[in-house]
């Protein structure tokens, strides 16, 4: 296929696709799709505007941080102009944080626009793209909404991605394959041993793409990145983001660490200058904040453990979660759960696999937690 430039790709009928482009439209299509049935009629009937305890978006119930907050206020100021300087200097911090060159940082509106973006560039090359199943899907959403097929490998028995079947999977035409680690919307973390084996072997056959959203919420000794390998692995790409345990979700801001040529790649199909001065600020305020990330982390897990406390005590199998999302079989259909939980006041997600559906729950504070299971525990009597 002919290389195809970021203005072409705007042009193209492909982009136009159902009336949806790389922009808002096919990102909100995308981004926030129905991953079961259930979901599709769920949303379909949907309709009032209530407040809901959300606990369908992983979000962190407890962010932003005063410091972010502070710094947001204080660069109102400055948001009629675009933030070129500024992000050029967020590139600094990170590429320092990151121990690499700046020239190996992009920066996005939230790791879910640089998902998008990798998804246009690899899925464009045609072939196929490959990921363990379930596990976030925007990257191969996009990569599909091109020219590529997706290929998925089943999580292990513990719901854990099973990186050995992942390695074999990979055939000639593979233009890219994704790992997440922790995972979504499982929660369950693979050993980094484990993690850095793979990216070393599957880089010699394709790219790999490391997406690290949830590493935060494992306790700093345990944080493993990929990024320690991608000076010497040029088919690596690793992802951060601010969206979660620092709670910028609506900030939209994140992070890859690539080689500079890969970035090219990538980086053509995004705007110049996605992120706002606010945005910016925020997170250049609360890096490295470990006193908001460390009470994040002791509330999540207090929280965490009211909802498997619960899941335990009624026998119903799940996957160890580490971080702020808890995925189990469904008691009942899902549609009933959805309907009678927003009735409640609470929103989950449904998702499909191995021919059931399954609940993904996000964690909440505790209280939240706890109003929940009894909401559950009534829908599903």
């Amino acid at each position: 296929m002919k290389s195809i430039n970021r203005r072409d790709w705007f042009k193209s009928s492909l982009a136009m696709t159902a009336g949806l482009t790389i922009t808002s439209s096919l990102v909100q299509n995308l981004m926030a799709a129905p991953v079961s049935n259930a979901e599709k009629n769920f949303l379909a009937i949907l309709k009032g505007s209530e407040p809901k305890v959300r606990l369908n978006s992983n979000e962190n119930p407890y962010g932003p941080s005063e410091k972010a907050k502070k710094a947001v206020v204080q660069v109102l100021s400055e948001s009629n102009r675009y933030a070129f300087k500024e992000l050029k200097e967020l590139q600094k911090i990170l590429a320092d944080k990151e121990g690499v060159d700046p020239a190996y940082i992009l920066i996005g509106a939230g790791s879910g626009e640089l998902l998008c973006q990798t998804g246009v560039a690899y899925g464009l090359d045609g072939g196929r793209v490959l990921s363990a199943y379930p596990t976030f899907p925007l990257l191969m959403n996009y990569a599909e909404q091109m020219n590529a097929k997706w290929d998925r490998v089943d999580l292990n028995d513990k719901l854990e991605f099973d990186y050995q079947k992942l390695l074999s999977a990979i055939k000639s035409d593979t233009r890219l394959v994704f790992s997440c680690n922790p995972n979504n919307p499982t929660g369950t973390m693979v050993d980094s041993n484990i993690v850095k084996s793979f990216c070393e072997e599957a880089s010699k056959k394709t790219l790999v793409y490391a997406d690290e959203a949830y590493l935060e919420f494992l306790e700093p000794v345990q944080q493993k990145s990929m990024v320690s390998l991608v000076q010497q692995i040029p088919n690596l790409i690793v992802s951060r983001t601010f969206s979660k345990i620092y709670g910028l979700a609506g900030l939209r801001i994140g992070y890859i660490v690539a080689h500079p040529d890969v970035l090219d790649k990538v980086g053509k199909y995004g705007d110049t200058i996605s992120p706002s001065q606010t945005a910016i600020a925020a997170a250049k305020a609360c890096l490295g904040d470990e006193e908001f990330m460390k009470m994040t982390r002791e509330k999540n897990a207090v929280a965490r453990k009211v909802l498997t406390d619960y899941l335990d005590s009624h026998k119903i199998v799940h996957g160890k979660s580490v971080t702020n999302v808890v995925l189990f079989p469904a008691p009942k259909d899902g549609k009933t759960i959805l309907t009678k939980l927003d009735e409640r006041g609470f929103l989950i997600r449904i998702w499909e696999y191995q021919g059931k559906e399954w609940c993904r729950v996000s964690i909440g504070t505790a209280d939240e937690m706890k109003s929940f299971v009894k909401a559950f525990d009534e829908v599903i009597a």
